[in-house]
């Protein structure tokens, strides 16, 4: 039952762009930021966010989630995709500073015994991480900022998303040619 939420809530997560695109037209942004501010706080007390970072990013956006019902306008509910982007940078860059990377934690969930060669191939990817989510970052406050509500909708709904698969994909295909131990 908790994956099955885990699952639904991280859908909806996902679909926050269109939600405000399409919920504006017809709810006020504060039962916006509340809504989301429900899902999170769901998220939350049903056990399934682990860790201090994790916890520290809802709680992050839930104090977000205040400030847009506070300020009851559709700028503020711009802002959450970079804010997320940000707390996730925060996330794996403090992750260089206090290892293991947060790649390397994944990646010993199936290679325990991680040789030399791919500790420092995770530490790598890490960065290639934080570069993204900086520069997504930017490109979802700059749309957040100057860019009309379609725009913001469709980088921040699909175009950031796109990204962020690609570079998966380009990474799986560079481990699987650099990497012995994966193969």
């Amino acid at each position: 039952m908790r994956k099955w939420l885990n699952g639904v809530i991280g859908v909806l997560m996902l679909l926050y762009p269109l939600a405000v695109y399409f919920g504006i037209r017809s709810v006020q942004p504060w039962q916006i930021a509340m809504a989301l501010a429900a899902l999170l706080l769901v998220r939350l007390v049903s056990g399934r966010t682990t860790g201090a970072a994790s916890q520290g990013l809802i709680i992050s956006a839930l104090l977000f989630c205040g400030l847009a019902v506070w300020n009851n306008n559709e700028i503020t509910l711009r802002f959450y995709p970079a804010l997320m982007n940000l707390g996730l940078l925060l996330v794996f860059a403090s992750s260089l500073f206090f290892p293991p990377p947060v790649i390397e934690r994944l990646a010993r969930l199936q290679h325990p015994d991680l040789p030399p060669q791919g500790v420092l191939y995770t530490r790598r990817v890490t960065q290639v991480w934080c570069v993204f989510f900086l520069l997504n970052g930017l490109i979802a406050a700059a749309t957040a900022l100057w860019c009309s509500f379609a725009c913001w909708s469709l980088y921040n709904g699909l175009l950031a998303y796109v990204l962020m698969g690609l570079l998966m994909a380009i990474e799986y295909w560079v481990r699987i040619r650099t990497q012995d131990h994966v193969r």
